[in-house]
C-alpha cells in the first residue's frame, strides 16, 4: 500500500491557494532531494553508479538544478533539453543524448558538449559521422529485444517498437564503429514504462549482462558501461506497492557476480536513466472547483484541464484526488472531475469516490512530478499553469510563472502572411 500525503497541512494549502492563483504545480524539494539520495546509496556497489535523470519528465532548470547538485547526470532526446542542462551545469559525460530520429544539428550539439551519444538505429552510424565529420571516441547503441522481451500497455511490445538495434543487428554495429575509430563502448536498452515489478528489472539487467559477454566474444568490443534506462514505476493507486528497489539492486548484484566477473568484464559501470521514480510522487496539480452538476452523472467541474495534466486523457491514467480538508469526511459521492476543454475526454477521474464537494472546494491531484506539466499543451488556446518550489526551509518560490496571452500569441503573426520564398 502507498500512502498518499500532501507536502503541507491542509491549513497551508488552502492558505497557499488563496494567495497562489489556481491551477498551479507545486514540487516538494525536500522529498526529491532524500529520494534522490536514498536510489543512489542502495546501488553503491555498482561500478561508477549514476542516473541520468530524464529531462522530458519535469523539464524545469530548478529541478534538473536540484539534481545536478545530487550527482545526477541528464539524459536528453532534444537539443533544448540538451541546452537546458547545460545551463544548469551538466555537460559532458555527465549528459546522455539518447538518439531518436535525429537531425544533425542535435548530434552536433551533442558532441560539443561532449555528451555520450546513444544510437537509436543502425543507419544513424552514417548519419552522425556525415553531421560530426569525425567518429566519437565514446559510442552507446540502444538494443530492441524484440520477441525476446514483452513490454508494457505504456511502452508497448519490443517488437513494435520505433526504437533500438534489433538481434541481428548490434554486434555488427558494435564491429562497425570499432573499425571507424571508436574506443569506447556503452550498451543501453529501455523496455519498460512504469513497471512496478522489480523482477522485469533485473532480468533486464540479466539481458543486458549476457549480451555484454556476447559482444566482447563476437566483435572484440569490450562494453564500459550499460545504461538500464528508466521505466521504474511508481504507485498511482493507494493499493499499490512500490518496487522493492533493495531486492532489485540486489538481484543485479547476484548477477553482476554470476555473469561479469566470470567474464573478466569487471569493472562494468551501470547507470540509469530514471525520472518518474525520482520526482514523479513529490509533484502536485493543485486546483479549485468550479462547478458541481448533475446529469446524467455527477461532475465536478475544476480549473485545470487535461492541457495541465494529459496522462489520465491520454493513457487511462489514474492519479489520486485529496479535497483538502475534507480528508476525513465519508468518500460518498461519485463524480466524474473534468476540466474545461471542448474534449469529452477531459477528465482527470472517471466515477471516483469522493467527499460531497461544492463550488470553493481545493483538490489536490497526486504524482504528477513527472510527465505531468512537462506534457502540456495550448489546445483551446489554454495557457499553461505556473511552477512551484517548496524549498527545504518551507519557502515557496516560483520555478515558472504562469503562460500569458502575449507568450501564447508571441510566434504568431497578426499583419498577413510573410513572404518566405
Amino acid at each position: 500500500m502507498s500512502e498518499k500525503t500532501l507536502p503541507l497541512s491542509p491549513e497551508e494549502l488552502l492558505k497557499l491557494a488563496e494567495n497562489i492563483p489556481t491551477p498551479f504545480y507545486l514540487y516538494d524539494e525536500k522529498a526529491i532531494v532524500e529520494n534522490a539520495r536514498r536510489f543512489t546509496s542502495l546501488f553503491s556497489w555498482a561500478p561508477g553508479f549514476r542516473n541520468y535523470f530524464a529531462v522530458k519528465a519535469c523539464p524545469n532548470p530548478s529541478i534538473v538544478s536540484i539534481l545536478g547538485r545530487e550527482g545526477f547526470g541528464s539524459d536528453c532526446s532534444s537539443l533544448p533539453e540538451m541546452v537546458m542542462s547545460e545551463a544548469c551545469g551538466i555537460t559532458g559525460e555527465s549528459l546522455m543524448f539518447t538518439s531518436n530520429n535525429t537531425p544533425p544539428e542535435e548530434f552536433v550539439e551533442a558532441y560539443r558538449q561532449g555528451a555520450i551519444i546513444n544510437l537509436d538505429d543502425i543507419t544513424h552510424i552514417d548519419a552522425m559521422v556525415e553531421a560530426l565529420g569525425e567518429v566519437p571516441s565514446l559510442i552507446c547503441f540502444r538494443y530492441n529485444p524484440g520477441p525476446e522481451r514483452t513490454g508494457n500497455a505504456i511502452i508497448g511490445n519490443p517488437v513494435e517498437a520505433k526504437y533500438g538495434l534489433t538481434s541481428s543487428q548490434i554486434v555488427d554495429a558494435y564491429r562497425i564503429m570499432k573499425e571507424k575509430g571508436a574506443k569506447r563502448f556503452g550498451l543501453h536498452t529501455m523496455v519498460a514504462s512504469n513497471e512496478l515489478d522489480g523482477s522485469y528489472i533485473v532480468e533486464t539487467a540479466r539481458m543486458l549482462f549476457e549480451l555484454c559477454v556476447k559482444i566482447q566474444k563476437e566483435a572484440g568490443v569490450r562494453i564500459e558501461f550499460i545504461d538500464m534506462g528508466g521505466g521504474i514505476g511508481i504507485p498511482y493507486k493507494p493499493e499499490q506497492d512500490a518496487m522493492d528497489l533493495e531486492a532489485v539492486s540486489k538481484g543485479m548484484h547476484e548477477l553482476y557476480k554470476e555473469i561479469i566477473i566470470p567474464a573478466a568484464l569487471d569493472p562494468l559501470n551501470i547507470v540509469f536513466e530514471c525520472g518518474r521514480v525520482i520526482t514523479g510522487p513529490y509533484g502536485y496539480l493543485v486546483t479549485s472547483v468550479r462547478h458541481v452538476s448533475s446529469k446524467y452523472k455527477e461532475y465536478v467541474g475544476v480549473d485545470a484541464s487535461m492541457s495541465d495534466l494529459m496522462r489520465p486523457a491520454l493513457y487511462g491514467a489514474y492519479h489520486h484526488i485529496t479535497a483538502v480538508g475534507k480528508e476525513t469526511q465519508a468518500h460518498d459521492h461519485i463524480y466524474d472531475v473534468t476540466g474545461s476543454l471542448c474534449e469529452n475526454n477531459d477528465k482527470f477521474a472517471i466515477d471516483r469516490a469522493l467527499p460531497e464537494l461544492e463550488k470553493g472546494d481545493i483538490l489536490v491531484i497526486h504524482d504528477v512530478g513527472a510527465h505531468g506539466h512537462a506534457m502540456g499543451f495550448n489546445y483551446n488556446a489554454k495557457l499553461r499553469p505556473a511552477e512551484y518550489l517548496l524549498k527545504e526551509d518551507n519557502s515557496i518560490v516560483m520555478i515558472r510563472r504562469a503562460q500569458t496571452y502575449d507568450d501564447y500569441v508571441a510566434t504568431l503573426r497578426f499583419d498577413g502572411a510573410e513572404v518566405v520564398l
